[in-house]
């Protein structure tokens, strides 16, 4: 009799986050694999990606919260996000999975009452689980430090499976849009403006260089966002800083595949998409070197030690004269970096370890 499992894409209702793509990478290499399994997904219809094979959709209602779904055909849960608010319980015999991608929520300077919320919920999907996936070494570092927060079950299998991308598959990409950067050097930045992210010390850096900088970010509000346009203004940069809200996905591989360079000074990070997006395209990576960020870079990117201005323009500029003395040589390995985070990849470990699970 074939195995059900039941994959919870929730947070596919936020289609543009970084966790909805490493939904749909997972959907799309489960699709493309020859499997002994039958998979249902959770989540809102309209944003899980179309598929070859017929896999079963439970479309995902506010409501089912107080009214939970009923899980008792299935024979494994993977719960894909550490915060679901669905699935904490488990039917007798039932497996279940869960990927944490971070903590970041015990060092981010949270309230002790957050801090007190949030690991309840972590514990409400962790502490049934039988497998724990940690999306990097460092995840799985920081859980294992950690790991007395939490109340687990005593065999429970603590691995690394790396977030898998989908790369475009034409590198011929066009815009139709004009920019008023266009033809100039720019460095790239892509992720929400946030604290953790840390981008208002790359107004730092190219105060010291004549770069511009364009970052891809939302149209959401905060007092960071605020903090990051007083200082643009306070450094007289208006005319060459671009804030760039809800880009599609063709619009980010142009931006990508245009940049000068992609630089990622982040304070906290789980994994680290588009850094391995930027690599994909052969580009320049300068990285701090804080949390997953070496994991994803190796020995390529190019590292800032602190986040003055003085040594991140001179780790910029060595960074890009070496890449400049070798651009085919460090973009051919750039790219095969990245293809080692690739989503049929992702998908192998995680069919991988549900089989052994279940077996």
């Amino acid at each position: 009799m074939t195995q059900k499992i039941l994959i919870d894409a929730e947070r596919l209702k936020y289609p543009k986050s970084g966790i909805a793509n490493v939904c749909v990478s997972l959907i799309r290499g489960l699709d493309e694999k020859t499997s002994d399994f039958e998979y249902t997904f959770y989540g809102p219809e309209k944003n899980i990606p179309q598929t070859k094979k017929n896999f079963n959709i439970i479309d995902w209602k506010f409501w089912q919260k107080k009214i939970p779904i009923n899980t008792r055909h299935f024979s494994l849960i993977h719960t894909a996000h550490q915060l679901s608010e669905y699935f904490h319980t488990v039917k007798k015999g039932q497996k279940k999975v869960v990927t944490l991608h971070d903590l970041n929520f015990l060092h981010d300077g949270s309230s002790e009452q957050k801090v007190k919320r949030t690991t309840n919920l972590v514990q409400k999907n962790i502490g049934n689980a039988d497998a724990i996936v940690c999306i990097s070494e460092f995840v799985k570092e920081d859980f294992l430090k950690n790991r007395g927060l939490f109340t687990l079950k005593n065999n429970v299998k603590v691995e690394v499976i790396y977030n898998g991308l989908i790369f475009p598959e034409n590198i011929e990409i066009r815009s139709g849009k004009s920019y008023s950067f266009t033809g100039k050097k720019y460095i790239l930045n892509i992720g929400v403006l946030f604290p953790k992210k840390n981008q208002e010390v790359l107004l730092d850096l190219i105060s010291q260089n004549d770069r511009d900088l364009v970052l891809i970010t939302s149209s959401a509000k905060s007092a960071y966002k605020e903090k990051f346009l007083e200082k643009v203004k306070a450094l007289g940069l208006e005319n060459r800083v671009h804030i760039l809200e809800n880009v599609d996905n063709n619009e980010k591989y142009f931006l990508l595949k245009h940049c000068e360079s992609y630089c990622h000074p982040s304070l906290a990070e789980g994994f680290g998409i588009p850094p391995v997006e930027a690599m994909y395209f052969g580009k320049p990576v300068f990285l701090s070197r804080l949390t997953s960020l070496p994991e994803i870079g190796g020995d390529l990117a190019f590292y800032f030690d602190d986040f003055s201005a003085e040594h991140m323009q001179e780790v910029y500029a060595s960074g890009m004269q070496a890449y400049g003395s070798k651009t085919d040589e460090y973009a051919l390995q750039f790219k095969e970096r990245a293809i080692k985070f690739g989503y049929l990849e992702m998908a192998d470990a995680y069919e991988k370890l549900y089989s052994e699970l279940l077996n």
